[in-house]
C-alpha cells in the first residue's frame, strides 16, 4: 500500500527530529540566510552524517520527485551552493543522473564559473537545496541555470518553512513549483506530540509561525 501524503511529511519531520536537527532559540534568536529571525532553526546538514536516517530522507525524495515532478521530465539535478550539494548528489545517484552545482555568484578566478559540471543548453535541471525561508535564494539559484540555457521550473527541499506570506507569490513569478518533504506545520505537531518541546516552546514558536514578519522585526531580523 503506497505512504500517504500526510505520512511522508510526518515521517520526515520525524527524522529530523530523531537526528535533533531541530533547534529551539536560548540567549539570542537565529537569523536565517534570507535576514529573518526566528526562535527555531532547522539544520538539514546533520542528515549527511546520519546514513540510516539520510538513506530514508533520499528515498522519501525520490518519491516525491517520481510522484510530482516525474523522472521523464528532468535531465540534470543541480545542488545549490553549499547545503544542496551533498543532497543533490545522492539524489542524482539515486535516478542515475547528470549531477551539477551551481554558487551563489560567480567565483572570481579561473573560468568565472556559477555553473560547474557540464550543462548543455535546454537540458531541464530539477534545483535540489537543504530548506527554503522566503524562496529567494531559489530564484536566485534558477536564474542562474536559465541563464546558462537550463530549463528550470521545478525546485525540491528537505524542508519548507511554508509561513513567509511572500514566499508562494515570489517562486510563482518566477515559474519554479516548490516541492518539500515537510514543513513547520507538520513539525510542530510531531514535535509537541513526541514532547520534543515543552508547553512555553510550542507558544512562542506558534506565536513566531502565525507572524513571522512581526517575530522576526520585534527580534532583529529584517
Amino acid at each position: 500500500m503506497p505512504v500517504r501524503l500526510v505520512d511522508r511529511k510526518e515521517r520526515a519531520a520525524e527524522l529530523l527530529l530523531d537526528i535533533g536537527a531541530v533547534h529551539y532559540w536560548t540567549d539570542k534568536p537565529f537569523i536565517y540566510t534570507s535576514g529573518w529571525a526566528g526562535p527555531v532553526y532547522i539544520d538539514c546538514r546533520k542528515l549527511i552524517s546520519t546514513p540510516l536516517q539520510r538513506r530514508e530522507i533520499i528515498q522519501l525524495f525520490g518519491e516525491e520527485m517520481d510522484r510530482h515532478i516525474g523522472r521523464e521530465n528532468f535531465d540534470v539535478v543541480a545542488g545549490g551552493e553549499t547545503a544542496g550539494i551533498p543532497f543533490a548528489a545522492l539524489i542524482a545517484e539515486y535516478f542515475y543522473a547528470p549531477l551539477i552545482y551551481v554558487r551563489k555568484q560567480p567565483k572570481g578566478f579561473g573560468r568565472l564559473s556559477q555553473i560547474e559540471g557540464a550543462l548543455d543548453p535546454g537540458k531541464r535541471v530539477v534545483l535540489v537545496e537543504d530548506l527554503t525561508t522566503d524562496g529567494k535564494s531559489k530564484i536566485n539559484f534558477c536564474n542562474a541555470l536559465k541563464q546558462a540555457g537550463a530549463s528550470v521550473s521545478h525546485a525540491i527541499v528537505v524542508f519548507y518553512y511554508g509561513v513567509y506570506p511572500t514566499a508562494e507569490a515570489n517562486l510563482k513569478e518566477a515559474g519554479i513549483v516548490l516541492h518539500a518533504l515537510t514543513d513547520w506545520k507538520t513539525t510542530l505537531d510531531v514535535a509537541e506530540r513526541r514532547g520534543y518541546f515543552d508547553a512555553a516552546q510550542v507558544k512562542v514558536v506558534r506565536e513566531f509561525l502565525a507572524d513571522p514578519p512581526r517575530w522576526s522585526k520585534a527580534h532583529g531580523g529584517v
